[in-house]
């Protein structure tokens, strides 16, 4: 959920041409500010995550403007803005974005409700569901202070939106903040979510509709203090990248590995190699894409926070590549 550097880099990260991919831009450092749409606008989708729908990649994230200010009485920096909702974006070639315009709108003058700028809208994910053709949006919701600690989901009959919000969820009775949505090969889909406190995370089934849980969840990661999940899968084997908790400064991410998505899960070191590794190279994780016709490469999407700023805060885009089995990052290309 935080971070501090406002600079987006792309770092030679070279995708492989099929069905219309093309390349990010060969430059090892890009100025977050120089991150434009194609209307010659910042792009403003923090926390985000990308959905690849015919051919074409929408990319979703929080909106992120006004003043912040801090929350008084935390026990942690907890910086804030007024809630912005989703905005959307679309490509054909991951560097190239058109502004969609925003697909969930937030609320203005309803303290009572989970969508009021007055609250938190983070980390907005989005899959489609075959059986229904519904385009289903997943998000944590929460107070201020974190107390809330729930799962917001919304629909749209398109990829773009507008999405309609149906309602939010502690799945199960668990708190759920940090999230992500993973779709599994036979369509299954997961809400994987930070629970109890932070101190462990939560991998829930949803509804065949994927606009509920189900009571089939596992606890893993125990103990261990864990936010910002990034769940994917390769060659039948599925890996879980996430960051400690240490507020909005940057630390050391990890992986996990497991054979079956509700686990057991391994946890093991820091994917990151190089100098910067230890700060997850100032970011924090928000997605991982698969790139199409590979199995072992990967785009690691990450957030460069901003704390008192968090409007300008950018982003981190690098390659991902899984090598005997370990998970490895690394700030410039292989």
């Amino acid at each position: 959920m935080k971070r501090l550097i406002p600079i987006m880099i792309l770092c030679n990260f070279l995708l492989i041409k099929h069905s219309g991919l093309a390349q990010i831009p060969k430059s090892p450092d890009v100025n977050g500010k120089e991150w434009h749409d194609t209307q010659g606008n910042f792009i403003n989708a923090h926390g985000a995550g990308i959905l690849h729908h015919n051919d074409t990649y929408y990319l979703f994230g929080e909106i992120k403007k006004g003043n912040t200010w801090l929350v008084a009485g935390q026990s942690w920096e907890d910086y804030r803005v007024p809630a912005g909702g989703v905005s959307c974006y679309s490509s054909k070639d991951l560097k190239t974005w058109k502004y969609e315009g925003v697909a969930l709108s937030p609320v203005k003058g309803d303290t009572t409700n989970d969508l009021d700028t007055g609250r938190v809208i983070e980390r907005p994910k989005v899959i489609y569901n075959r059986a229904t053709k519904k385009f289903v949006m997943w998000m944590h919701v929460d107070k201020n202070d974190y107390s809330y600690s729930r799962a917001g989901v919304a629909v749209s009959d398109n990829p773009a939106g507008p999405y309609r919000y149906i309602r939010s969820v502690q799945p199960n009775g668990q708190m759920s903040r940090d999230m992500t949505l993973f779709q599994d090969d036979d369509g299954k889909a997961y809400l994987i979510y930070s629970s109890e406190q932070n101190n462990t995370m939560q991998v829930c089934l949803l509804n065949d509709d994927y606009l509920s849980p189900t009571k089939i969840f596992s606890r893993i990661l125990v103990d261990r203090r864990r936010e910002a999940p990034a769940l994917f899968k390769s060659e039948g084997k599925y890996y879980l990248i996430t960051s400690s908790c240490t507020g909005w400064s940057p630390n050391a991410a990890t992986y996990a590995v497991a054979n079956q998505v509700l686990g057991p899960w391994k946890e093991y070191e820091n994917p990151c190699k190089g100098a910067g590794a230890d700060t997850t190279f100032g970011s924090q994780s928000t997605y991982v894409l698969p790139i199409n016709g590979k199995t072992k490469t990967f785009l690691f999407m990450a957030d460069t926070w901003n704390k008192t700023d968090l409007k300008q805060s950018g982003y981190l885009w690098l390659s991902l590549k899984i090598n005997n089995g370990k998970v490895e990052i690394k700030k410039f290309v292989y």
